[in-house]
């Protein structure tokens, strides 16, 4: 029976993994998901979990759930909590550690799968990584959140003038599809929470968005940066348009142009990158860190190995390669498992070609801004109910449909959520020893 490895649990790897056990139910396969954690997280929905619109959880999928389970059928997926360490590719195996145990682990394959993401750039700006909380795991909403309620509550009773005003000044830096949704669902969070904070000027409190190139959502045309730009200026962000940070601290960002911004609390958006396990597992990549694949997603060089999602520079035809998006990640795993199934029969693969069906970006308060097909731009009130629409039908899985909806609906008749839990950011770079250093 072949064996497929797939090493990466996020919508790429997921997909691959069901898309084999659809097929298995026809042929013989043992399917091997390997992930570091052990559940998938709906990154769509991460602006709206560090703001409490939904509870974090409900965005997560257990894979154990999520595949069928290794109950001795064919195309039954088995499920390994374990991060690749190595691959020894004249063997055919995988190395992987637990991550709780760290015991070792081989696992041998017939066909690899790399579904590896992709992680957070600092773009080599000092004090990125120390400074500032990024938006990329269940555990960086969480922490971002407590920042932000940590900072009120300090705000609420220091007579400090300046430090009110850096404690009350929340900056955003990368105006992409994250620092927007970010910068919209915060703006209402601040909004619904000032109730809170008698003492505290609501007039005082600003939210800052920094782009260093000169439009929002940089990936669409230009009027939908522009739309959104509108929507979150008349809610009364300030936006910084062309700026680029040259640096961070532990009280605010400097800016390349000799300006500075005085914050407690910088949230970083401004970029990823491929993850950097492709290299230290060996495999070649470009110089953006991507794996390099063929059009059928196998790795240039290295046979039995596949790659895609985020991790994998998967050309398109005519030029470029395709972006590193949700919808393109799912349908390629669903070719990627044609053509494993192909190559295990000696048939020919498939090049992917794939027409992006638009993109949509949540801007808070009811407010969406969608791109339809044929470049056409839907706003407001009815773009909003689309992006809701359309991500609740791919949260994977009823009982989380169903517990994100009940969230939106409670979120619709009830106020914030305003506790602390202060256990989850008490590294050195927590909000708490980070302003006692201040003082």
């Amino acid at each position: 029976m072949p064996r497929i490895v797939i090493v990466g649990g996020g919508f790429a790897g997921v997909a691959t993994a069901q898309a084999l056990e659809r097929a298995g139910r026809r042929e013989p396969i043992a399917i091997t998901l390997v992930n570091r954690q052990n559940f998938m997280l709906f990154t769509p929905m991460l602006p709206e979990a560090a703001t409490g619109s939904i509870e974090a959880r409900h965005i997560l999928q257990p894979l154990r759930a999520a595949l069928s389970g290794d109950t001795g059928l064919s195309g039954a997926s088995s499920f390994e909590l374990g991060e690749a360490v190595g691959v020894d590719l004249e063997r055919r195996t995988v190395s992987t550690r637990h991550p709780l145990t760290h015991e070792l682990k081989l696992i041998e394959y017939d066909e690899l799968v790399l579904a590896l993401g992709a992680t957070d750039s600092a773009m080599g700006i000092p004090g990125v990584e120390k400074f500032t909380v990024p938006l990329k795991t269940i555990a960086d909403a969480e922490t971002l959140r407590d920042r932000v309620i940590g900072a009120l509550e300090v705000a609420a009773r220091t007579k400090d003038v300046l430090e009110r005003d850096r404690l009350l000044r929340f900056v955003i830096v990368g105006g992409n599809f994250t620092g927007v949704e970010l910068a919209g669902e915060l703006q209402a969070f601040l909004r619904s929470t000032m109730r809170y904070y008698p003492s505290i000027d609501r007039t005082k409190v600003e939210l800052v968005l920094l782009e260093s190139s000169d439009k929002l959502l940089g990936h669409l045309p230009a009027k939908f940066g522009k739309y959104a730009a509108s929507a979150l200026v008349k809610r009364g962000a300030r936006l910084l348009l062309g700026r680029a940070v040259s640096a961070v601290d532990p009280c605010g960002v400097e800016l390349k142009d000799g300006a500075r911004i005085e914050s407690a609390t910088v949230m970083w958006a401004a970029g990823e990158e491929p993850s950097s396990l492709a290299k230290q597992l060996g495999i070649k990549t470009n110089e953006h860190g991507a794996i390099e694949t063929a059009g059928d997603f196998a790795v240039v060089g290295m046979p039995h190995v596949w790659a895609l999602g985020d991790c994998a520079a998967v050309p398109r035809p005519g030029g470029g390669t395709y972006a590193p998006l949700a919808q393109n990640a799912i349908r390629e795993g669903k070719l990627l498992a044609s053509n494993i199934r192909a190559r295990l029969r000696g048939k020919p693969t498939k090049n992917f070609r794939y027409q992006e069906l638009g993109q949509m970006a949540s801007l808070g308060d009811r407010r969406a801004v969608v791109e339809l097909p044929g470049g056409g731009m839907l706003t407001g009130t009815l773009a909003w109910m689309v992006w809701r629409t359309y991500y609740l039908a791919q949260v994977p899985g009823w009982n989380q449909k169903t517990r994100v909806a009940l969230d939106w609906t409670l979120a619709m008749a009830f106020p914030a959520d305003m506790a602390r839990m202060p256990l989850l950011d008490r590294n050195a770079t927590s909000f708490e020893n980070m302003h006692a250093s201040r003082r």
